[in-house]
């Protein structure tokens, strides 16, 4: 069920302040020890951590992990190819993370535009 998954759409991030570690993981399609390593590997990657070390993630690191399962399992990166763009001048270029972006506003405008709607 985790699996990567070749050019599919993953759900759009809900509009919460913080998820779990486990929310992250369905809405990423990454299983949670591969998130964990990933904080290790990535600097920008920093959930909160709470009560017994409970991981609490933002929007931004959602969106961020996104970005990195994109650059691993659909454009063929390596971890330290990854991490370079992430942090490297071409990351100030890449659209990636816009396009993200642009598209889940996309789908929160279509959920209010549905409730006005009903």
């Amino acid at each position: 069920m985790l699996e990567p998954s070749q050019n599919t759409e993953l759900p759009p991030i809900p509009g919460k302040r913080y998820f779990t570690i486990g929310e992250v993981s369905l809405l990423c399609e990454v299983k949670p020890h591969v998130l964990r390593y990933w904080e290790q590997e990535f600097p920008q990657l920093k959930p909160v951590k709470r009560r017994g070390n409970r991981r609490y993630y933002q929007r931004q690191d959602v969106i961020i992990i996104r970005q990195i399962r994109s650059l691993l399992y659909d454009q063929g990166f390596t971890i330290g190819g990854a991490r370079q763009r992430l942090t490297g001048e071409e990351a100030k270029a890449d659209q990636t993370q816009f396009k993200l972006l642009v598209r889940q506003m996309i789908v929160e405008l279509e959920d209010v535009l549905h409730v006005l709607k009903s």
